[in-house]
Formats: structure tokens, C-alpha cells, sequence
């Protein structure tokens, strides 16, 4: 059995046209396990993704984290199953590419206090499972370089860009040069744009984990999220 060294709540799309293109763009499939073949988009995409293949194509909503000594990855899947079943799904008009911090991703196209909930209520409701952070994961995060609200959050929850900080982004590469930008945009948001669902459903919690033997993050499990009606994130 597969050593899991970290764990992470994301959202990953089902199976279908969005989930294949974006694992063979960066390829690699979280769900399957496995390396993915690139497109001939007439993009270096091997050297553009080096950082979001590692974790699989998704969206964060409560970052990788240690399990807490006394803490049972039985007991994180049953606490996510239940946190999972009184949640509601969310209904987002769309997503869209843009640049964001020097790398493209897919974002919402318009805010939504139902996503902002649903993050903030994953990110505090599972925190008894995650271990406090050492000395040299709070210096990786380079805490002279956040805003005093974002060192209380590291502080806290153990990530900068949590509650109130959250933007919900699925990552499509590294940060690339403003050249490279302007000449991948067009062609990835015509990729993409072809298979990206209107309107988006976020209608699960995804459980991941980070293999120690290669640092590949994989798909363990998907919880539904049956609270009640879908929240319209619009």
C-alpha cells in the first residue's frame, strides 16, 4: 500500500472532457495514478507545469497538511464524509482562464460568497486533524513577505490564503515569463474553453494525498455534498 505522507481537501472535476484535457496538459491523472501524455499544442508543456503536475489538476480548499499525532486517516475520511453530507453543493456561473500572479489558472468568473463558505467551513471543521506546523514549513512560506493578516492566518490555520484570503483557482502552470503568457493564453483558453461546463457544479470534496515516495499527489476518495439545495455562487 502507497505511504501517504501529507493530506489535502480539493475540489477536482468529475470524469469527462475538463478532467482529461487538464491531466494530459499537465501530465499527470491524480484520479488514475499515472502519468498523462501532453498535448501538441505547440507549447514546451513539460517545462510549463512542473509544479501543478505534481499535485494533480483541482482546486485548494483546505491545503496539504500532517495528520495530528492521535489522529487517524479512518477518522479524517469519516469526519470529511460527515462535514461533506451537511454541506451543500455550489453553482457557479462559469469558470475562466486568466493570469493570476504570473501563472494561468481557471477561476470563477464572478465572486461567490457560497464558495467562500463552503472553503471556510472545510478549512476550520477538519483543522483538529492537522498537525501544527514546523519551524521550517512556516520559513517555506516566507513570512516576512505576507501581510500581518496573512502571518495570523499561516498562524492559525496554517496557510496564508484561508477564509477572507481564499481565491478558488485551479493551477494550469508554473510562473511563466510575460512572453510566454501572452503567447500560451490564447492557446490554452481555446483548449480549455471547449470542454469548461456552463453552468459549474462543485457538487463534491475531494481527499487527496501526497505518495512519499515521489511527492505525486493522488485522488483517495470523493465525498458528495448533500446539504440541501445547491448554493448559487452568483
Amino acid at each position: 500500500m502507497t505511504e501517504i505522507r501529507r493530506y489535502a481537501i480539493y475540489h477536482a472535476p468529475p470524469a469527462g472532457g475538463l478532467a482529461r484535457r487538464a491531466a494530459d496538459w499537465l501530465g499527470w491523472d491524480a484520479e488514475r495514478g499515472q502519468v498523462a501524455p501532453h498535448p501538441d499544442l505547440g507549447l514546451p508543456a513539460g517545462e510549463m507545469t512542473g509544479e501543478p503536475r505534481r499535485y494533480g489538476f483541482h482546486a485548494t480548499i483546505k491545503p496539504p497538511f500532517r495528520l495530528r499525532e492521535g489522529q487517524t486517516v479512518e477518522g479524517l475520511v469519516q469526519a470529511l464524509d460527515a462535514l461533506a453530507a451537511r454541506l451543500p453543493p455550489v453553482v457557479l456561473t462559469g469558470l475562466e482562464m486568466r493570469p493570476l500572479g504570473g501563472f494561468l489558472a481557471l477561476v470563477p468568473e464572478a465572486e461567490s460568497a457560497a464558495l467562500q463558505d463552503l472553503a471556510a467551513e472545510v478549512v476550520c471543521a477538519l483543522d483538529p486533524f492537522r498537525a501544527p506546523l514546523t519551524e521550517a514549513e512556516i520559513a517555506r512560506r516566507r513570512p516576512e513577505r505576507l501581510t500581518p493578516r496573512q502571518r495570523e492566518l499561516l498562524a492559525l490555520w496554517g496557510y496564508p490564503y484561508v477564509l477572507e484570503e481564499f481565491r478558488f483557482h485551479m493551477t494550469l502552470t508554473d510562473r511563466l515569463s510575460p512572453e510566454l503568457t501572452d503567447r500560451a493564453t490564447p492557446i490554452l483558453r481555446a483548449w480549455f474553453n471547449e470542454v469548461l461546463p456552463r453552468p459549474y457544479r462543485i457538487e463534491d470534496l475531494c481527499l487527496f494525498g501526497e505518495k512519499a515516495d515521489d511527492g505525486q499527489f493522488v485522488l483517495l476518495s470523493r465525498h458528495p455534498l448533500k446539504g440541501g439545495a445547491q448554493r448559487l455562487g452568483y
